[in-house]
């Protein structure tokens, strides 16, 4: 039977890479960092979701090692039967109170939070009305729940209202969308969304990933930014990014969302607990949110930095003011050499295309890092030009 089945794999395999939609996975051999090495090379890397450059900060580092040998390596276990440590709540705790929430579930990662919360709240009576651009997790999530599906187009209020009208008659309702889009670096517009969610009885989740640590005054994220962390009902995020760059998500939501979800979330009742390494350092990245408002400074300096330049180079970037900056590239082949190129000269991108992306819609995405200098974004701008250059050339 294998035989068959591997000559269409095979087919399928060769028709990916003849679209140029291939994705190669570039092994680095040291600690991710605003600088890493990549086939003996060492270049600037401009494509992590390291923020705020804590991945490899000393004191998470030394939290992480005091961790293996107070709680040792890793729990064999879900929560409920003997997977919870004093180093789990705690975290929790610490959670809930930088975002303004009620209680927080800790899960293996923001897919597994998003994957646990639809199918625990909503069911056939009820509906959820989801942006057109949310990230594969919640779309996943959604397919788990037997509510009512809506979709309306991105950041589009208008259309919004009309779902929200058309989903009057449902028991509940449910807004949800990313605080950022990660593919284009724009923001959902929380107020207006809480607005229309009061006018027509509903509640607000957001997965707010891409946004908490760096984003808002005190970096508490996009319903922070928007002035509305008292009017979201739930937000899901992940420890992987901003926050120390390891693994690990959450939700954080009102009580009794949170007390549901330890009993009957799946994602969460049948995965093994966080790693108590992941959990106490954590807590470390969380003590340096506190004084973080140097890096932040940073990071919002360093991207309005290569947004200017990219811009002023001729570059089409979409706009904005996030740390993601998608320079739109259209042919994915073309993004594909493009990020092979940009590697040749010393910075590691990569490109963008279908199905991550709309078809035509190619990019090479950049992520700034308060990690980077800005001699680091300046080379990276002139690499960019130079590869443009041997592209077109």
């Amino acid at each position: 039977m294998y035989a068959s089945v591997r000559a269409d794999l095979l087919t399928t395999l060769e028709e990916i890479r003849a679209a140029g939609l291939h994705k190669p996975e570039r092994i680095i051999t040291t600690p991710q960092s605003a600088t890493v090495s990549v086939a003996a090379h060492d270049v600037l890397n401009f494509c992590a979701n390291n923020y705020l450059g804590l991945a490899d900060h000393p004191e998470v580092v030394s939290a992480a090692k005091e961790a293996l040998d107070r709680w040792g390596y890793g729990m064999a276990s879900v929560r409920f039967i003997c997977g919870t440590q004093d180093v789990h709540k705690e975290l929790e705790a610490r959670l809930s109170a930088f975002l303004g929430q009620e209680d927080t579930i800790l899960y293996s990662s923001c897919f597994d939070a998003n994957g646990g919360v639809f199918e625990t709240l909503l069911g056939p009576d009820d509906a959820v009305i989801s942006d057109a651009l949310n990230h594969a997790s919640i779309i996943d999530g959604i397919r788990l729940c037997k509510a009512r599906r809506h979709r309306y187009a991105n950041r589009d209020l208008a259309d919004l209202e009309q779902q929200l009208k058309e989903a009057q008659s449902a028991r509940r309702r449910l807004i949800v969308t990313d605080g950022v889009f990660s593919m284009d670096g724009y923001l959902a517009p929380l107020a207006e969304i809480c607005d229309l969610a009061d006018r027509y009885d509903a509640m607000v989740m957001v997965d707010d990933s891409h946004a908490v640590g760096f984003v808002g005054p005190g970096g508490r994220g996009t319903p922070e930014l928007a002035g509305v962390m008292d009017r979201v009902d739930i937000i899901t995020g992940t420890l992987g990014k901003a926050l120390g760059g390891a693994s690990g998500g959450y939700v954080a939501a009102r009580a009794e969302i949170v007390a549901l979800l330890r009993q009957r979330s799946r994602p969460y009742l049948f995965s093994n607990s966080l790693a108590p390494v992941i959990a106490a350092a954590s807590l470390t990245v969380l003590d340096l949110l506190e004084s973080a408002g140097e890096l932040r400074e940073r990071l919002n300096e360093n991207t309005a930095l290569f947004r200017r330049r990219m811009t002023e180079a001729g570059f089409e970037i979409l706009p904005g003011d996030h740390p993601i900056v998608p320079v739109m590239i259209g042919d994915a082949a073309e993004a594909g050499r493009m990020s092979e190129l940009l590697l040749e000269r010393g910075v590691y991108v990569i490109g963008f295309s279908y199905p991550v992306v709309p078809m035509g819609q190619a990019r090479i995405r950049v992520q700034l890092s308060a990690a980077h200098t800005a001699q680091d974004v300046e080379r990276a701008v002139e690499a960019f030009i130079d590869a443009r250059g041997a592209l077109t050339g």
